[in-house]
């Protein structure tokens, strides 16, 4: 059961943790550490070691900011970027100039761009890259939500933001096909990025570059 505070509220954080006290705490949080992208065993013991040695207030806060997030954070109704609000923060930015949009695949290439400080429109976020191999194609990816966003008329340029990859080049190429009959501008990064570079991994003066000196398909 929960416990009970003075005032007789309950906290979530003082019940206890799912299942028995069985002796494996530490070998269940060494293994969810490990599971993130990019922490190996030794990356993992060392956080699971900072978590312990902390006071029970740091490891409140940190579960706390995880259940906030996944409580809070959901996919922006217009352009399926990250949102706490009703829409994403830059959609519901009036100054930010509504005839560009820039696609890219996932959420996190929005604040990779963004740190570059070179673009100054909207984006679209695909939720992936076309991949026969992986059975994903343009049905499976928001391509229906851009074209009806481009609709309006309002949008002159489509940047195409995808990586450089085998897929990233494909997607880029199908939209380029569908998206130019319409009459919208579409270009495509140039110099900065390189052939099978990650735009969430590129520097911010490579993107920065790569935005500036983009080349129309």
């Amino acid at each position: 059961m929960c416990a009970l505070k003075q005032d007789g509220r309950t906290s979530a954080f003082e019940e206890p943790f799912l299942g028995s006290n069985d002796g494996r705490a530490l070998q269940r949080l060494l293994d969810e550490l490990g599971r993130l992208p990019g922490i190996g065993p030794k990356s993992a013991q060392r956080i699971a070691y900072h978590i312990l040695e902390s006071d029970s207030e740091h490891a409140r806060r940190l579960a706390t900011a995880i259940l906030d997030v996944k409580k809070q954070v959901h996919f922006c109704p217009i352009c399926f970027s990250y949102a706490t609000r009703d829409t994403c923060d830059v959609c519901a930015d009036h100054t930010r100039d509504r005839t560009t949009i820039c696609v890219v695949s996932e959420p996190r290439d929005v604040a990779a761009v963004e740190r570059t400080g070179s673009h100054k429109g909207l984006y679209h976020v695909l939720g992936g890259v076309i991949s026969p191999m992986d059975k994903i194609g343009p049905d499976q990816l928001h391509v229906r939500e851009l074209l009806s966003r481009l609709a309006s008329g309002e949008v002159e340029e489509v940047i195409l933001a995808t990586n450089t990859d085998v897929e990233g080049e494909a997607t880029a190429t199908y939209l380029s096909r569908v998206i130019k009959p319409l009459g919208v501008r579409v270009t495509r990064f140039a110099v900065g990025m390189s052939v099978g570079g990650e735009v969430e991994l590129a520097d911010e003066l490579s993107l920065g570059r790569a935005i500036e000196d983009r080349r129309e398909l």
